[in-house]
């Protein structure tokens, strides 16, 4: 099928909202058929082996078919900031982004226009682009749309934000979202390389997968399943990110940060797993939430910019 006839009557994830996204109807993820970008920069907050000595070249996508309660990226997952950009210009934002010196290109929510996306970043290798590509989303995904990606991603980064459908639709809008992330996650063990790097100390990678979990303060009976899930179908296949970030953003969403008492437990489930891979120290704090308004959504520490929508 090509392209435009797969925003006509649009399933290219597990909404199936069939809006004629090529009309200008607004699918559930809030967009039409345009690929709208909203800032690209070399992002130094990633896992190490992701962002390396000089940065992930993180290209923040417009939109988003879940619905989060406390997206940190809520302006641009539903706020709607971002511009349309054509093709070449998408391949030029890849472009500046290796001119830069980023390590890989990392595609953040991009689900909602895969067919685009595929057709630039093959137009951006076209023209020169070596790095590694990175797919970087919530697992809220079809197989038939990640089967788009075959020799197109070489890195995956999806989320597993839960395994309880009772969390998954009172904080994440999609009840189904555990059945569907599990078989993405699986999907995508299968469509890439296993893990390699660059050097032999894993300062760069360049093919494999990376599952990163949330922990919500007071679900930790939640986290402990996605471990458990992890070191029974992903351990010695890809490597588990714990992010202990969480940030309250709303009223319908835990009030408090994760505290000493729940961070502690966690270590504990990885040593009794076994599993390895990438936890976040305790720092809770608001200071490295992202504001996309500014030329650089980050602080200068996380992030330098390459590119934004207002300029």
């Amino acid at each position: 099928m090509n392209e435009e006839r797969q925003y006509e009557n649009c399933r290219l994830c597990p909404r199936r909202c069939g809006a004629n996204r090529l009309r200008g109807e607004k699918g559930f993820c809030g967009e039409t058929a345009s690929l709208r970008i909203a800032s690209a920069s070399l992002h130094h907050g990633e896992e190490p082996p992701v962002a390396g000595k000089r940065g992930s070249g993180a290209v923040f996508v417009s939109g988003c078919n879940l619905g989060c309660a406390f997206c940190q990226n809520f302006q641009i997952s539903q706020q709607g900031l971002g511009r349309a950009v054509s093709i070449d210009e998408f391949a030029a934002i890849c472009l500046a982004l290796q001119e830069n010196g980023a390590e890989n290109i990392n595609i953040v929510t991009g689900t909602h226009a895969t067919p685009t996306l595929v057709r630039g970043i093959a137009a951006a290798k076209a023209s020169g682009l070596t790095l590694p590509v990175l797919w970087n989303s919530s697992a809220y995904e079809n197989e038939d749309t990640l089967a788009l990606l075959k020799d197109v991603v070489d890195i995956f980064l999806p989320d597993m934000k839960t395994l309880d459908s009772e969390t998954a639709q009172t904080f994440f809008n999609a009840p189904d979202y555990p059945e569907v992330a599990a078989r993405a996650i699986l999907t995508m063990l299968n469509m890439t390389k296993r893990l390699s790097y660059a050097h032999e100390d894993g300062e760069k990678m360049l093919s494999g997968v990376v599952v990163r979990h949330l922990v919500l303060p007071g679900r930790l009976d939640s986290t402990r399943a996605v471990i458990e899930w992890f070191a029974e179908n992903a351990q010695d296949r890809a490597l588990l990110s714990l992010m202990t970030q969480y940030t309250p953003m709303g009223v319908r969403t835990p009030a408090r940060y994760v505290d000493q008492t729940e961070y502690e437990t966690l270590l504990t489930w990885l040593d009794e797993f076994g599993v390895d891979g990438f936890y976040q120290e305790l720092s809770p704090d608001r200071e490295w939430l992202p504001d996309f308004s500014r030329f650089n959504p980050f602080s200068s520490e996380l992030s330098t910019p390459v590119w934004h929508f207002l300029r």
